[in-house]
């Protein structure tokens, strides 16, 4: 118990320290926009804990996870790896209050996972979150590329086409709205796309991307492909919906007869306890 306070303790004055170091950090971030994104906290700590830092960043991938959920820009890898720390001493925290009540060598399981899974965490949070974005991607996807192939018919190019999906809300136009940002800067498509690619992983938009270029490559019809892929992805979509279904049937089944028929149950077994004096008077 002694342990566990002093990692309590412990874990509150880092707590603190890091929240007085956030307003300094600011200050210079406001006054030298150019130094902001690298003249941090970090950089001011021993080398041997920016290295530390530095191989976190590189060896669990942060800056991929970070785009792939959507957030670049709006989180720092800083606070990931404040997240990570903080995370890491609560579970140690909390796993040296339970440890002593585990049984046998099961305590000493619990006290080493839960500092890695405290660490692991926001890894898991952000692929949750890459994940769920990704859906919600691939479903706008199919009225996108119908979109796309209106505009590859009437002449007009596929930047055109993103331009315009881009107006709209949801993970894709974002998307799409930083690939024509890119563009419109002097990036070659070819580079944008491959850009494109990167932050978002899935296989539909890679799709794409490749049939994109290699209509700008070979001159193939641009229009007749997009519609056959967008056909593709809706098929896919209704069969993925059709698995969904199937597997929810036999799920509904289990909570009928765990919840339902046991309540039912139980109403009868109350109905026949209230009256048991009659039946007992009739014998």
């Amino acid at each position: 118990m002694t342990a566990a306070l002093i990692l309590l303790v412990a874990a509150m004055l880092l707590a603190v320290a890091a929240a007085s170091e956030l307003p300094a950090v600011r200050r210079r971030a406001a006054a030298d926009p150019v130094r902001g994104e690298t003249d941090s906290a970090g950089d001011r700590l021993h080398p041997r804990v920016a290295r530390i830092a530095s191989l976190i960043v590189e060896r669990f991938a942060l800056r991929g996870r970070i785009a792939r959920a959507g957030l670049t820009g709006r989180v720092d890898i800083r606070a990931v790896l404040v997240a990570k720390v903080g995370c890491a001493l609560l579970a140690a925290s909390t796993g040296a209050l339970l440890a002593p009540a585990a049984p046998g060598r099961l305590s000493l399981i619990v006290a080493l996972t839960l500092p890695v899974a405290g660490f692991l965490g926001p890894d898991a949070v952000l692929e949750r979150r890459a994940s769920a974005r990704a859906r919600a991607l691939r479903g706008s996807l199919p009225d996108a590329l119908d979109l796309l192939a209106t505009a590859a018919a009437a002449g007009r190019s596929p930047l055109a086409g993103f331009g315009e999906i881009a107006e709209g809300d949801g993970p894709l136009a974002r998307e799409l709205a930083v690939l024509v940002a890119e563009a419109s800067c002097g990036i070659p498509q070819r580079e944008a796309l491959q850009s494109l690619r990167e932050r978002v992983q899935a296989q539909e938009l890679g799709a794409l991307c490749a049939v994109i270029e290699r209509s700008r490559r070979y001159g193939s019809p641009l229009a007749e492909q997009l519609h056959e892929q967008a056909s593709s992805l809706r098929g896919a979509q209704r069969r993925r919906i059709a698995e969904q279904a199937a597997r929810a049937a036999p799920k509904i089944q289990l909570a009928v007869a765990l919840m339902l028929v046991p309540s039912v149950l139980l109403m009868i077994a109350a109905g026949l306890i209230a009256n048991l004096d009659r039946f007992l008077a009739g014998i």
